[in-house]
């Protein structure tokens, strides 16, 4: 972002802001061709079951490894009974499985070919979840069905109005229920129910996090705000069994992962709220305080979630890899959050140092665990050996198909990860260029390639692969010790071939229909944005997802460069 007022200062000689507009506008078409009407009337239509199990599978292997919503057992007996003859279910639990199979489109397949399907399932919940509300729709079933509209909403493209947003109105909505209060203040009821209670509960608090984590705005919930108590150690199955007893913490169990990061909740909750509230009054050494605490927070994490990965003598099963790496891609965001600030400052202020350090560790654990192929982590393969980006792994088809929280962080650590390498040879010193570090500059690189494929998969905003092209081409000029005049024509080149690239994709994928559009695409944006040809709106190269929440700044990344730090 920081060059991008060279190619503002030079819209003149360079064909970039034109070619920007009709991406814009074939961006508009393709959105339009797969955006379903409003409002879209639920059906009970459904893909074949092979398909739908195969969703279903995908779901079951990413959100719900590590956010426990349903309780599989009785979802999987209802779900067998859709596929029986003369079959007629309730049109609430057919909503609810649309809702998760739209979420196990995301991780289906490398290309996201499901994309359509997926909105319009999203639509179609969204519209039965607008219906005016009776209160024999205040059940488990319906929290349920929020919560996975709510992720579908993130995962899939489909926010409106910010997740952040839409994700108080949960957390409101589950108090207004009674969900912030532990069963046993309530009147009696079954183990099933009140381990769904605390399951949800749990769930909701957690998205609330992420969702603060992701947007910027403040978490809104307090460890005063409620006393419900997490979830205990059973399997699903036990839950249908009045008087069964949770299994001891150390054994295995499908809630196991799940509790061990509840565990860490109240330092995540700290983070947050020392970051994000508008009353908070943050020192670089109560940033250090909280490192220590979000560190021993994670380093117990890990140490329970590795016996788990063990083998244990008569335990047949332990948590999946995928996630782990989830786990783990989430407890690196919060580092990062907590210590980017002082990334610029510590340029000048030596006390800072380890923070910069600590930044780009975590920046480089996220972009690791989100891209397992990436050459950090596999050195000795080559593109040539085909060792491509997805490989058919459901986190990075999460972090490469959707605009999510996955997607976010991950390009929020390629950016950290630039802005590092730019800090290094500003510091350079030498006679002649020093080699930059390898790391650091195949992340770059693979960030590049990462962003065009997101286009290839249906990306409409250009913008990731432009700015990393120009970054990297920035990079790379520098490196050849090139003089502070001669790099505008370099970013003016990288600009161009980015976007004409760009470009070519989404006429392919508009089809016929862009090419008339895309060619008044000027025109077009000047009488809906009201946009001065000489002025290009660079704000619409911005996702709204990725600064959702600029806390009243004029430019979304003056954070990074600010010269105040509190």
């Amino acid at each position: 972002m920081f060059v991008m007022n060279e190619i503002h200062n030079l819209e003149t000689k360079s064909n970039v802001y034109p070619l920007l507009l009709k991406c814009k506008a074939l961006g508009r078409i393709i959105k339009a061709n797969r955006t379903p009407a409003w409002p879209t009337i639920p059906t009970r239509e459904l893909p074949e079951k092979e398909v739908c199990d195969k969703l279903i599978e995908c779901y079951l292997e990413t959100t719900e490894s590590v956010y426990r919503i349903l309780h599989l057992p009785s979802f999987r007996r209802d779900y067998e009974e859709l596929w029986e003859p003369g079959a007629y279910p309730d049109m609430a639990f057919i909503v609810l499985v649309k809702l998760v199979l739209a979420i196990g489109a995301m991780s289906y397949d490398d290309d996201f070919s499901m994309r359509p399907l997926a909105i319009r399932w999203v639509y179609e919940a969204q519209t039965w979840a607008a219906e005016p509300e009776f209160k024999a729709r205040l059940g488990i079933q319906f929290i349920q069905l929020q919560i996975l509209l709510l992720l579908a909403r993130e995962n899939v493209g489909v926010a409106g109005d910010s997740v952040w947003v839409s994700g108080g109105e949960l957390l409101r909505r589950a108090m207004h229920m009674g969900l912030h209060r532990d069963p046993h203040h309530l009147p009696k009821r079954s183990l099933f129910a009140s381990e769904m209670h605390r399951r949800l509960w749990n769930t909701i608090i957690d998205i609330s996090l992420r969702m603060s984590l992701t947007s910027g705005g403040p978490p809104l919930i307090s460890l005063d705000d409620f006393d419900t108590e997490p979830p205990g150690n059973y399997d699903d199955e036990q839950l249908m069994t009045e008087g069964a007893v949770p299994k001891p913490g150390d054994e295995y169990t499908s809630m196991s992962v799940t509790i061990a990061f509840r565990r860490t909740f109240p330092t995540r909750l700290t983070v947050l709220r020392f970051l994000n509230d508008l009353a908070s009054c943050g020192t670089y050494e109560r940033t250090l305080e909280l490192d220590a605490e979000l560190r021993s927070a994670y380093k117990t994490l890990c140490q329970t979630l590795t016996r788990f990965k063990s083998s244990q003598p008569g335990q047949s099963s332990g948590p999946s890899a995928l996630a782990l790496r989830i786990v783990d891609f989430t407890m690196q965001r919060y580092i990062s959050a907590l210590h980017t600030p002082y990334l610029i400052p510590a340029l000048r202020q030596t006390k800072y140092a380890v923070s910069r350090k600590l930044a780009i560790e975590a920046a480089l654990k996220t972009w690791s665990a989100v891209y397992p192929s990436s050459a950090i982590m596999a050195p000795h393969h080559s593109r040539e050996d085909g060792f491509g980006f997805l490989q058919g792994d459901p986190l990075s088809r999460l972090a490469c198909c959707g605009p999510g929280f996955f997607r976010i962080a991950s390009l929020q650590a390629s950016l950290l990860i630039s802005a590092e390498l730019d800090n290094q040879l500003r510091e350079e010193q030498g006679l002649v260029p020093s080699p930059l570090r390898a790391d650091l500059m195949s992340v770059i690189k693979e960030s590049r390639e990462w962003c065009l494929r997101s286009i290839e998969v249906g990306e409409t905003n250009v913008k990731g692969y432009l700015v990393s092209s120009v970054i990297l081409a920035h990079l790379e000029a520098l490196t050849r010790g090139l003089d502070p005049q001669q790099l505008p024509p370099v970013f003016i080149k990288a600009a161009e071939e980015s976007v004409e690239k760009s470009l070519a994709i989404l006429e392919e994928k508009a089809g016929g229909q862009g090419q008339d559009r895309a060619v008044d695409a000027r025109e077009e944006m000047d009488m809906v944005g009201n946009i001065r040809p000489q002025s290009p709106d660079w704000d619409f190269l911005v996702s709204d997802a990725l600064f959702a929440y600029n806390a009243g700044m004029v430019e979304p990344m003056n954070w990074m460069f600010s010269e105040n730090v509190r």
